[in-house]
């Protein structure tokens, strides 16, 4: 399109991109001399906690029973631990539900629904969940295993406290994680990125246990 319409201007926009794909964004769409613009990243009302994943459900627990009816986002890495998880939720008497790719349609689409319309709580979801979700009063993000890198948290955890009051964004960490994602992030036949995809999970493990201000 831009070599059939050279002279129409050209807007390229994104949420979460680091400097190696702002790079990438301007040689991909060939832009002469572009004008860039990047605002802060900090959102200043959300509080970012990082704990040992050691009794994690019970921990996880405790959180959602002093926020009991907020609207809340729980992030798995597997679509078998987001229906585990919501099913374990539900019988402990929290207002949950899972969504997952594996899901059919009708069913992711009537649960995010019940979460937009305020009828459910907590969603329990992979990171299928969420683009394009727009609810302004998301009060918590809970990351119950390690994301695979840094854009990926800010991103997830971007979609709590949109309406500028205080939000808590959760993670629970573990070693045992990394090296979990570790064998995922091999790229078949393209050792460059798998090398990135590592130097990723590296910085994401970096900032968990960072002894200085995560922000």
């Amino acid at each position: 399109l831009k070599e059939e319409f050279p002279s129409v201007p050209v807007i390229a926009l994104t949420a979460t991109a680091d400097h190696v794909t702002q790079k990438d964004v301007l040689q991909k769409l060939a832009l002469q001399d572009p004008r860039v613009f990047v605002s802060s990243f900090n959102r200043e009302n959300i509080h970012y906690f990082v704990v040992p994943k050691r009794n994690s459900y019970e921990r996880l627990v405790e959180h959602l029973s002093k926020r009991k009816g907020e609207a809340g986002i729980i992030y798995a890495l597997s679509r078998q631990s987001t229906e585990t998880l919501a099913e374990r939720l539900k019988e402990d008497g929290f207002s949950a539900r899972p969504y997952h790719a594996g899901l059919d349609k009708a069913m992711r689409g009537k649960h995010q629904e019940l979460f937009l319309k305020d009828e459910i709580n907590i969603i329990v979801a992979t990171i299928a969940f969420g683009m394009g979700i727009n609810k302004s009063n998301v009060r918590f993000v809970v990351h119950v295993d390690l994301p695979k890198n840094i854009e990926s948290y800010y991103q997830e955890t971007g979609r709590a406290g949109r309406d500028g009051l205080k939000s808590d964004a959760l993670l629970f960490y573990s070693s045992g994680d990394v090296m979990k994602l570790k064998r995922f992030a091999a790229v078949d036949d393209n050792p460059e990125q798998t090398q990135i995809m590592l130097r990723k999970l590296g910085q994401m493990a970096d900032f968990c246990e960072i002894r200085t201000c995560r922000r």
